[in-house]
């Protein structure tokens, strides 16, 4: 078994393929994969609260099973802790420090980094320090999903990632697809002021899109400030969210159609079911409701009649924007060409509107303020901190540094 630690960008995509494409493996180890897909069971961790990597690590043999320690920089804080958990866990199994640095291996940019960690060359995979996590999936910090779909399918994903590649340098504008989606969601965004988007695939392989897209939109252009560092003056990225149809349908759909807010929808469907048995209708069934809820947020319903006693209960007001996205299988390629247009309509949209699609200031400045609140939460004070926070991390702190109740 393969556990792979990491944290955003070093953990999103590669959970999001591996879900999308990986063989179930059954208790049994059996695989429910093409017959050369060895069947490895990849798991993720990215959460710092324990609770994560314990309910990850339940009935795994510490023998049999490697870690993957993803980080850029590797100095990752959340990182680095479950690393050094994991490597606990390996030795209450009866591994001395050197047997539990030989289960894992350092994914980074900062192959000095992961050598002062206690990694040996041999255990480190390199990629270059200009990709940034959120764009990394297709590099070594990928190789989790080669680990647990198989080099093949791992190739199909980067060729499909490299011909929408290629669409997007030499298709014409108008037939552009990730122009097209970069302008839609500004004009969403900023001539219609929605100020959310949902993301709804009608496939459940894709349930994790939604989350994938969240960083990759909104750590990219959820940004105030201009290349030149000027303030902007005018809305960036939308809110991303989401879950896979037709479970929506049946939780937040209902506002969707007939709240006071209008919120764009992005629908992505599958041509071809995954699974095909003689006179099963499910996949009719989730197409249907997938093209039904995109006409019914365009169409509506007729306004009521108020003279003759009708009222707004079952009135749809309609003309609410949504884009549906066909594939043609969730396959590998077809996955890879998705994601990779999803990226270059980030980079269209951040052109746009003039900012820097490749930084995020705003993640920093929270860890850097987290360090000072360790502190106090261990006994220590800071008084930099401001009044309200200090006194939480009192209440959440050290007992012995916590005020009376």
């Amino acid at each position: 078994a393969l556990v792979c630690i990491g944290i955003g960008g070093s953990d999103l995509g590669p959970r999001l393929v591996c879900d999308a494409l990986a063989p179930a493996i059954a208790p049994n180890g059996a695989s429910d994969g093409a017959p050369h897909v060895a069947p490895v069971d990849v798991r993720f961790v990215a959460n710092v609260d324990p609770s994560d990597l314990h309910r990850t690590l339940a009935g795994m043999d510490p023998r049999s099973t490697g870690f993957l320690v993803v980080s850029k920089t590797f100095t990752t804080r959340e990182t680095l802790a479950n690393a050094d958990a994991a490597r606990r866990w390996l030795r209450a199994a009866g591994a001395d420090e050197a047997g539990a640095t030989g289960h894992l291996v350092g994914v980074t940019a900062n192959a000095d980094g992961a050598a002062r960690y206690g990694l040996p060359p041999d255990r480190i995979l390199r990629f270059w320090d200009w990709v940034g996590g959120r764009y990394s999936l297709w590099s070594s910090v990928g190789v989790s999903i080669a680990v647990a779909c198989g080099p093949a399918i791992f190739d199909a994903l980067l060729d499909g990632a490299a011909a929408m590649d290629a669409h997007f340098r030499d298709a014409p504008l108008p037939a552009n697809l990730p122009v097209r989606l970069g302008l839609v969601s500004l004009w969403n965004r900023n001539a219609l002021a929605c100020t959310s988007q949902a993301v709804i695939p009608y496939a459940e392989r894709l349930r994790l899109l939604p989350t994938y897209l969240q960083q990759l939109v909104m750590e990219s252009n959820g940004k105030s400030a201009r290349l030149d560092g000027s303030r902007i003056d005018q809305p960036t990225a939308p809110v991303i969210w989401g879950v896979s149809g037709t479970n929506g349908q049946h939780s937040f759909f209902q506002q969707l159609h007939q709240g006071p807010d209008v919120v764009p929808v992005d629908f992505i469907v599958a041509r071809e079911p995954e699974v095909t048995a003689a006179g099963d209708p499910r996949h009719a069934i989730l197409v249907a409701n997938c093209l039904a809820q995109s006409a019914a947020l365009a169409l509506g319903r007729p306004a009521p009649d108020e003279a003759a006693g009708e009222d707004w209960h079952k009135a749809f007001p309609g003309n609410r924007p949504s884009t549906v996205i066909i594939l043609p299988r969730v396959d590998a390629a077809a996955l890879g060409a998705l994601l990779a247009a999803y990226e270059h309509a980030t980079f269209v949209a951040s052109i746009v509107l003039g900012i820097n699609a490749f930084d995020q200031f705003g993640v920093e400045y929270g860890k850097v303020m987290a360090t000072s609140i360790e502190a106090v939460l261990g006994g220590r004070d800071d008084p930099s901190l401001d009044p309200a926070t200090r006194a939480l991390a009192r209440r959440l702190g050290a007992p012995e540094a916590r005020p009376p109740e």
